[in-house]
């Protein structure tokens, strides 16, 4: 039987469980991912459509699918934060890493679309390692 994971969004007006139950894990380069995240990749968990139960604020979810291309997005109205989404084919939930509460078991599978990798990304990856960069003023 599979662990149940707890996830939502920046703000905690959305929450979710979902089976720890995942058939791929991508870290995807591609330009319109970058633009969906704002960041250097979508870091996307795949699995069953069944595999989700919304606990709090399914409501505040907003949906955006691509007029002529196959990629689509689902964040909280409140903070703007990604959460999972049923591709349009609906074969898959996707759920984004960075909105689960805890680590998947899943390993990461690949880095697809590397060819449209930023150079900043690349170059970041060997900048120095800090933590707790910004300090909380007394």
């Amino acid at each position: 039987m599979s662990e149940q994971l707890t996830g939502g969004c920046c703000c905690g007006a959305v929450s979710f469980s979902v089976k720890d139950d995942f058939k791929k894990f991508f870290f995807c380069h591609c330009e319109q991912c970058r633009k969906l995240t704002g960041t250097a990749h979508a870091a996307n968990l795949f699995t069953l459509p069944t595999n989700i139960t919304w606990t709090k604020g399914e409501q505040l979810t907003k949906r955006f699918d691509h007029p002529t291309r196959a990629f689509s997005r689902v964040f909280c109205t409140e903070c703007g934060s990604g959460l999972p989404f049923l591709t349009q084919n609906k074969k898959f939930l996707i759920v984004p890493a960075g909105s689960l509460d805890q680590e998947p078991s899943k390993e990461v599978d690949a880095n697809i679309f590397c060819e449209e990798q930023t150079k900043w990304h690349q170059t970041g990856l060997q900048a120095e390692k800090v933590t707790g960069f910004f300090q909380t003023k007394k």
